[in-house]
This record gives C-alpha cells, structure tokens and sequence, in this order.
C-alpha cells in the first residue's frame, strides 16, 4: 500500500500514528508530496478527486481518502480496537472539526496575500477551535484518560497542529486538564515519531 501523505498535515499525522500504533507501518510506504488547494500535486489528484491528503492506495480495490475512512480501514485491519463506539467517533469528529478549523486559518494566513485576509473569518475559525478545546476539557477527560482509541489520537494531532501552526491561539488557558493530557500523551513514541518540521 502507498499513502500520499505531507508530514505537515494534522490529518496524515493521524493516519500515520494510526499506523505505528497498530503496527503497520511496515505494510505501508510513504509518500512525501507537497500540495495546496491552490496547486494540488498530481500524485493527490490520482488518488483522491478531491485532491486532497492524505490518500491510501491499495493493492486489492480503489484508493481509500479522508482520515477518518483511512483509519477505520487500517484499524480493522488490524484486528479493530482503535474504535470502542460512538464516544470514540464523536471525540474523533470534534478532533477533525479542530483540525478543519485550524487549517482554513493556516490557508487564510499563508495562501492569501496579506491585504486579502479576513479576519472576521480567522476570528470564526479560532473560535471553533478554543470552542472544541473547552469542550473537550469539560466533558471528555475521563475518556482521553482511559485506553488508547481514535478519539485520543484524533485529539492529539489537533491539539499539536494548533501548536505547530497557530501557538498564539493559546487553548491551554482554561482548559489545563485537557493540557495535563496532553502533555503527557505527546510523549509517546507514535506523537514524536510523526512530528511535522519546523514551520
């Protein structure tokens, strides 16, 4: 199998910390491609019509696309353990909501000329993102405390997007348990093999 992957992307990040975690990561070579909406590579448009990353190119049928489906794809793969139900798909989806909005405000900030952005939309978008955060902090501690799932990996991949890419967001005020998590979950070998290069 081949993704088509950017090191940069929270949602490739969680593909391939989904792959470490369950042991497959052997099973399944990388592609490094360099991609924007404004000027998609060819190799993510071949896999994904959407020209979008990440991509999973499979042997036996039609490439996979869309974290979400990559991730239950190789979870089940690996014998299904990554997802204990629907508590584990709703802290997944908030994650990727995060992520959505953590992005678009990357976009704005970096492929639209200066005199362009908007900052009514960036302000939307952060707000997402520290709405999520506290959410997260208020009612999910007890299960990103409990056994590794999709949820606590999708969290976490957001979380140091957020950090890699918008610092000044500043989600750790106010929601220090949520912080106290993820101090601690980033240590793992999974988060620091996949960390994306400096900015």
């Amino acid at each position: 199998m081949k993704l088509i992957y950017s090191p940069s992307s929270p949602f490739a990040r969680k593909v391939v910390v989904v792959l470490h975690e369950t042991g497959q990561l052997e099973d399944v070579e990388i592609q490094n491609v360099t991609t924007t909406p404004l000027d998609p590579s060819p190799d993510v448009k071949s896999s994904n019509p959407l020209a979008k990353i990440p991509a999973l190119e499979r042997n036996d049928g039609p490439a996979l696309y869309d974290s979400r489906v990559i991730c239950a794809y190789l979870d089940e793969r690996a014998g299904g353990r990554l997802y204990g139900g629907w508590d584990s798909k709703v802290l997944e989806a908030t994650a990727d909501g995060i992520m959505d909005a953590a992005v678009l405000m990357s976009y704005e900030k970096r492929l639209r000329p200066e005199e362009k952005q908007w900052d009514s939309w960036l302000d939307a978008q952060r707000s997402k993102v520290l709405g999520g955060c506290a959410a997260l902090n208020a009612r999910w501690m007890s299960h990103l405390q409990g056994p590794l799932d999709i949820g606590q990996i999708a969290v976490a991949c957001a979380l140091a997007y957020v950090d890699f890419r918008h610092p000044e967001t500043n989600w750790r005020q106010g929601n220090e348990a949520l912080a106290d998590w993820f101090a601690e979950f980033e240590s793992r070998p999974a988060m620091q093999a996949t960390k994306p290069p400096a900015a």
